[in-house]
């Protein structure tokens, strides 16, 4: 699999290519299914049409990789927290972390709980090509943290950061739960069959540097570790956005380190391309324009090269409104510049 080789940086006959959030609205595909399913959460809950969702960036745009469909806040869902997706609002929880007693009411078997997602893995690994990978996720324990103790979405994380200083005991409290959870989820996940996982860590930047290392990354280090010590061959992403300023205290037992759109991949290369592959980092806006795409894409493998060892990707999601055709264009445009 290209994607694989890239991870362990391996040589491979072009630079690989896939999307974060590749399968969503910007598809009309995506928008049909989803319409059949009901509520996003029934769409995550039934594998048949996560499992259509999954593969669809594969067909329609010619990703060298698919990645599972879900949501990071199934874990806190499976906790047992009320979670509702409402229209321009976003995720809420309608029952947040605030205090000790409240951690007393999440379950400690969420992995268990989550088969609807196996089972999407199992009939995606079924139906995907065999030269594909597909790549398992799970949100980053600070970033599950922020949605459970805010209650949703936030611009300031005032409460998770509050309790962050005055109450550090309870949010440590809180990620040790997730991190458990986490670990023991994406080893099922790599059970039922994805070939490599990602953690995404959407709110690191919300951190000041040291509180960044204490109450995030220590966090993601850990779920490497445990993912490596039992599957040393599956590849371990991790994605920390809005941390351009702490790179160079970035370690950890992981493959590939995502590159957020607000850091210069030239800052990335070097402070971690002697000890990681890098993946990444195309401004996602730039889809709205093909000449702001190439010229994008160009800077960027200009400055990675072709040495083994880059998976291009964008520096965030896909946006709702964004063309297929561009998005075709940027696979079609990473594979003809880079074929060896």
């Amino acid at each position: 699999m290209i994607f694989i080789d890239a991870c362990l940086k391996k040589e491979t006959p072009y630079t690989p290519i896939w999307m974060m959030r590749q399968a969503g609205r910007y598809l009309p595909e995506y928008r049909a299914t989803r319409s059949k399913a009901g509520t996003f959460m029934d769409l995550c809950r039934n594998p048949e049409l996560a499992c259509e969702v999954t593969l669809q960036p594969i067909d329609l745009v010619g990703v060298d990789a698919a990645i599972l469909f879900s949501d990071i806040l199934v874990i806190p869902a499976e906790m047992g927290m009320d979670l509702e997706f409402i229209s321009g609002r976003g995720p809420v929880f309608h029952d947040p972390i605030r205090m000790e007693s409240d951690l007393k009411r999440l379950a400690d078997d969420s992995d268990e709980k989550l088969t609807y997602v196996y089972d999407a893995i199992k009939l995606i690994r079924r139906d995907l090509a065999d030269d594909k990978a597909l790549i398992g996720f799970a949100g980053s324990p600070w970033t599950l943290a922020t949605y459970m103790v805010e209650g949703g979405g936030s611009k300031t994380y005032e409460i998770s950061k509050k309790m962050v200083y005055s109450a550090p005991h309870l949010m440590h409290a809180i990620l040790r739960k997730n991190t458990d959870a986490i670990i023991r989820y994406l080893l099922k996940q790599i059970d039922a069959g994805v070939n490599a996982v990602q953690v995404f860590d959407s709110w690191g930047g919300a951190l000041e540097e040291s509180a960044f290392f204490e109450f995030s990354w220590s966090y993601m280090k850990e779920i490497a570790d445990a993912i490596k010590s039992k599957h040393p061959e599956v590849p371990v992403i991790l994605f920390s956005r809005g941390i351009s300023g702490y790179l160079d205290k970035i370690d950890g037992n992981f493959d590939v380190f995502g590159v957020d759109w607000s850091t210069p991949i030239e800052k990335a290369k070097a402070a971690l391309f002697d000890r990681y592959a890098l993946q990444g980092n195309l401004e996602p806006t730039r889809l709205y324009s093909q000449e702001a795409i190439k010229s994008g894409v160009e800077h960027i493998i200009d400055v990675m090269g072709r040495e083994p060892g880059h998976i291009f990707n964008l520096g965030h999601g896909m946006l709702p409104d964004l063309s297929p055709d561009n998005a075709r264009y940027l696979v079609q445009l990473v594979h003809e510049l880079t074929r060896r």
